[in-house]
Order: structure tokens, then C-alpha cells, then sequence
């Protein structure tokens, strides 16, 4: 029986004819309702998305065939990603598609404010003439500042160093190297804002740069500098947007995404120094022809031969191999992530080492899945699938050593981030129980599960450390649920790791940072 696929929302008609020669049935049935989709979604293997469809919790549970879900574009925030992944339904994304639209959308946004092109044109259609009122500004010579040097932010750098102005960029995986390549001088975040003329954002939404754009930020910027946001809704705190605005500290502000969308009703509406689009970024016939021919060729690739491209949910794995390596691409995973949430500088290399039995076995999925950890605390929308390659787009060495010495444990793996500033390794094994245990830190022997919400802690080694970090957790209603010590001799360097029920709070990862042992306190999460 052919799989049979329902295209929901309007994508290209190039789409279908991939479907139609893949032999594949496809219905294009748009605008439905929730409950109309969930009267029919049962009949569909395949579910082809923009972003007006929302495959929730109760759309998914009535999806008794469906096996993959196509987003044509990169966000897959309308997909219930969790309600997916215990189905068993594969989401796909399709990151790359867009890339050069958005860049483009933001050179425009960037030269529309320098010229102050809508006030002029709505004063030029009213009559009025005003040409001694919009006096703009030249961009040749000037700085743009990019924060998120990855895809979009690269292509962008490159349309405005055509544009003869000079580009400045901070993004935490961006090495010197591939800045070099790109034509770009890699700075700090602090000093892209005070030397910015015009400042884009180009960065995913993550918990690291929510409101990256405050009135803390802004007090820093030039006075008069312009701020372009094409990325996400969120980045920017659009209150304190609006108080710089009034001020005269920020010149202009073009942005195409919102705190909250569709932006019907907001506050920075109405401003003359200040463009808004509703979310076009995207909007191009190029765009979503690309986007469109890319999920159905994916979705086809998988329904057919069973491949995986860009899945969110999903490494790229046979059956077969699924359930012995399953431990170790969540430990490898974990062990990306510990390193990545504690490096605050830009990552050049990442060395993984394979010891013993699991030396033999994919290695290239464990890989994948300790680069998805590493990344994904600064970028939101990495995978498995996509991990290596936006390591390579920004220049990140990745390098495989595989060794069959058996040490105390029989399979084993070390990974080592290098940055501008130090190397940092952490080790882990899967026990006999089948669950992923940390053993080494910084050259510091311990053994630790890692729960949902954890603190770590380096400190020295002096004694009525442990009581005083006890103390200070009872004191602020903190429940430890584990508590895992290392140190590397007496009265030298150790380490602390807690599991604890809730995440700490900033006044509590404050007051232990204040203890004189402690030289640095991170709030983890897993």
C-alpha cells in the first residue's frame, strides 16, 4: 500500500510533483480546523507543515499511522516535539532553506532605517514634501555588529561587507579562523555593543540570549545606534526598547519578530523610528520553494527508504543498532552538554576519546550526539543531523580517537573542549544497569548520575566547605537529592556536584559564589 501524505498549510505545488513521483498519495487539504484535523489525520502516514498548523498533544494521539512530520522551514515550535517523540513520529525541519532571505530581509530592515525609507514614502504619498526632515545616514564606512555568526549571520556579514562596512561579530562558537574566513572581526559581546552603528540579530532563542537585548545592553551601545532584529521574538526587551527609543540613546529599530506574534496590538507601534514587517524573513517565492521541495524530498527519502534527514527527535540510527548504543548517545549527549553549559569562551576544538569496547562500535552517532549537548545550550535548533555540520560551518575541530585499553571500566569516553582560554574534559560510562555515569572531571576522579537540575561547584579543598555549602542550600529551601565530591589532592583543587529537586535560583547561586572556597558555581540542567 503507498504511504499516504497531507500537505496542511500552502507550501509550493513543487511539493506534490515530489510526492506524486515518489509514489506517494498526497492530499493538500489547508485551513483546517483542529478538530478537522484530528477527524482525518488517522488516514496519513506523512504531515507536511508550515507554521499555521499546530500538531498538538491531541492531534498526535489521534495519528494512529503517522510516522514523520515535515516542517518546511526551520522553527518547530507549533509541534508538540515531547507527544511526538513518545509516538514514535519523526519531526523533521528543513534549517538551511531560508538562510539567504532572511539575510537579505535584514540588509534592507538595515538600510531602510539608515534612510529612513517608510516615514519618507508614507510623507511623500500624503503630499507633504519633506525632504529637509529625512535626513539619513550612510552605511559605507560604518560598523554592523552580528550577534549569531552561524548561517544566516554569515551570509548577512558578507552582503554588508559588500556594502564597504566594517562587521563585528559575537557569537561563542565562531573561532578566529573561520571569522578570518568570513571577512569578520570576532569580539566580545560588551565591545560589539559599544562599537556598533547598527546592531542584527542573528541568534536563536535560548535561555543564554533571552533579552540579550536589555536596558543594560543598550546603556552600553552608542548613542544613536540602530538595532535590527530578523531572529526571534524575545531577544530584544521591547519595553526597554521603547524607553532608549524615547530617550534619543537609540536612533531606530527595524524588527520583523516579536515578543509576541501575530503582533496585533503593541507598544512600539506608532514610533516614526521604527520599521516593522510581520515576520517576513522568510517570505520569499525563493525561500519557500526551497523549503518546500526540501521537506518533501526528506519526508519521500524517509517513507520510502527509510532515511533521516535533519530530524529533530531522532539520530540518525538503524533498528538494529538502536538498542546497544542508546546509553552511550545519551551519555555522550550528556557529556556535551556538562562541557557546553560551562564554557563561556569560543569553542576552536572538541577532542573525544573511545576506550575500550565502545571504541568498536558507531562512534559517528555518539559524535553527533556529543556536539548536539555541546551546541545546544547556545543554539536551540541543533540535532543530531545537524550538529557536525554547524560545527564545521563555524570552524570547530572535531577529532575521533578510539583506543581498545581497558582500564577499571570496560568502555569508557572522555570529551575535551578546547577554547581561547583552557581545555576542559569530562569522562562517562554506561553501568551495567544501562544508565550514563560522569567518572572524571577535569582530571578529578568521581562518579555522578546527572538528574534534570543540578550545581556544580569548584572549589579548595578546606575543610567546613561541605557544611557551609550544606548550610546555605537549607537555608534557601534547596532539597539535595545527591551529593558527589572529587578532588585531585588534600588542600588542592575539588569539586563539588549536587543533584538537586528544583533548579537553584540567582540569589542562591549568588550567595555560594560569596563563599571564599568556591571559584566557580554553575546552575546545570539535563
Amino acid at each position: 500500500m503507498k504511504p499516504r501524505v497531507l500537505i496542511s498549510d500552502k507550501l509550493s505545488p513543487a511539493a506534490v510533483e515530489i510526492f506524486k513521483n515518489n509514489n506517494i498519495d498526497v492530499d493538500v487539504k489547508t485551513g483546517l480546523t483542529r478538530d478537522e484535523l484530528i477527524e482525518i489525520i488517522g488516514d496519513y502516514d506523512g504531515l507536511a507543515i508550515r507554521s499555521a498548523t499546530k500538531p498538538t498533544e491531541k492531534v498526535i494521539a489521534a495519528a494512529s499511522k503517522l510516522k514523520v512530520i515535515g516542517r518546511a522551514g526551520i522553527g518547530v515550535d507549533n509541534v508538540d516535539i515531547p507527544a511526538a517523540t513518545a509516538k514514535g513520529i519523526i519531526v523533521m525541519n528543513t534549517p538551511f532553506g531560508n538562510s539567504i532571505t532572511t539575510a537579505e530581509h535584514a540588509i534592507t530592515m538595515m538600510l531602510s532605517l539608515a534612510r529612513q525609507i517608510p516615514e519618507a514614502n508614507a510623507s511623500t504619498h500624503a503630499g507633504k514634501w519633506e525632504k529637509s526632515r529625512f535626513m539619513g545616514v550612510e552605511v559605507t564606512a560604518k560598523t554592523l555588529g552580528i550577534i549569531g555568526c552561524g548561517n544566516i549571520g554569515s551570509i548577512t556579514a558578507s552582503r554588508a561587507i559588500g556594502l564597504k562596512m566594517k562587521v563585528i561579530a559575537f557569537d561563542p562558537f565562531l573561532t578566529q579562523e573561520r571569522a578570518q574566513e568570513i571577512g569578520v572581526e570576532k569580539v566580545e559581546l560588551d565591545e560589539l555593543l559599544a562599537r556598533s552603528d547598527f546592531i542584527s540579530l542573528h541568534t536563536p532563542m535560548t535561555d543564554k540570549t533571552r533579552n540579550i537585548i536589555n536596558a543594560d545592553a543598550m546603556a552600553k551601545m552608542k548613542k544613536g545606534a540602530m538595532i535590527i532584529n530578523c531572529a526571534r521574538g524575545g531577544l530584544v526587551v521591547e519595553a526597554d526598547l521603547k524607553a532608549a527609543l524615547e530617550s534619543g540613546h537609540i536612533g531606530g529599530a527595524a524588527l520583523d519578530v516579536f515578543e509576541v506574534e501575530p503582533a496585533k496590538d503593541n507598544a512600539l507601534f506608532g514610533m516614526e523610528n521604527v520599521i516593522c514587517t510581520p515576520h517576513l524573513g522568510a517570505s520569499t517565492q525563493e525561500a519557500q520553494e526551497n523549503v518546500a521541495v526540501q521537506v518533501a524530498e526528506q519526508m519521500s527519502d524517509f517513507l520510502i527508504n527509510g532515511a533521516i534527514t535533519n530530524a529533530i527527535n531522532f539520530p540518525s540510527i538503524s533498528a538494529e543498532e538502536a538498542p546497544s548504543l542508546q546509553p552511550f548517545i545519551t551519555l555522550a549527549e550528556q557529556l556535551g552538554s556538562f562541557a557546553g553549559q560551562l564554557t563561556e569562551s569560543s569553542v576552536n576544538g572538541v577532542r573525544i576519546e573511545y576506550v575500550g569496547d565502545v571504541s568498536a562500535m558507531n562512534t559517528n552517532a555518539f559524535t553527533s550526539s556529543a556536539l548536539t549537548g555541546l551546541l545546544k545550550p547556545v543554539l536551540e535548533d541543533v540535532n543530531m543531523v545537524s550538529a557536525p555540520a554547524i560545527a564545521r560551518e563555524r570552524g570547530i575541530q572535531v577529532e575521533e580517537i578510539k583506543r581498545e585499553h581497558h582500564s577499571v571500566f570496560d568502555s569508557y569516553m572522555r570529551l575535551t573542549v578546547m577554547t581561547e582560554r583552557q581545555e576542559r574534559s569530562v569522562a562517562g560510562t554506561v553501568f551495567s544497569d544501562g544508565n550514563p555515569r560522569i567518572i572524571q572531571i577535569k582530571g578529578i576522579d568521581m562518579e555522578a548520575e546527572l538528574g534534570p537540575n543540578m550545581l556544580y561547584t569548584t572549589n579548595t579543598d578546606t575543610p567546613g566547605y561541605i557544611g557551609a555549602l550544606g548550610m546555605i542550600l537549607g537555608e534557601e529551601g534547596v532539597n539535595i537529592a545527591t551529593f558527589n565530591l572529587g578532588r585531585s589532592a588534600q588542600g588542592a583543587d575539588a569539586i563539588a556536584l549536587l543533584e538537586i529537586d528544583e533548579p537553584v535560583r540567582d540569589e542562591t547561586l549568588a550567595r555560594v559564589r560569596a563563599l571564599p572556597q568556591v571559584t566557580q558555581a554553575k546552575r546545570l540542567k539535563f
